[in-house]
């Protein structure tokens, strides 16, 4: 398991969308499995759960997407993927979930 944190300085629609595209864009055996979304009083939160076959480790990694918003805030992004090991007690070749973290970075980096 991987995780990223960071706060996005766009409104909370964009940063869905610049999120959903980029991941898109990556890999062509992306599916969005489920999300789930949230308001009330001002605040917004977003949950959605990707997931990708991984060739390096031949298994399918999840990436899971949180972002918040408080009133006018910013807008607060929380990933973590999972699903990426091989082994029964403990985890071996997590490749495929950093490269899949690492993917999302890549497309928030500058937002």
């Amino acid at each position: 398991m991987a995780k990223f944190e960071k706060i996005l300085r766009v409104t909370f629609d964009e940063a869905i969308s610049i999120i959903d595209e980029g991941l898109r864009r990556g890999s062509v055996s992306l599916t969005l499995e489920d999300g789930s979304e949230f308001s009330g009083e001002g605040a917004r939160c977003t949950v959605l759960v990707y997931e990708r076959y991984s060739y390096m480790g031949g298994n399918r990694v999840s990436l899971t997407v949180t972002l918040f918003q408080a009133a006018n805030g910013p807008v607060h992004l929380s990933a973590i993927t999972s699903g990426g090991s091989q082994a029964v007690f403990f985890k071996i070749n997590t490749v495929g979930e950093e490269n899949f973290l690492a993917k999302l970075e890549e497309i928030v980096r500058d937002i």
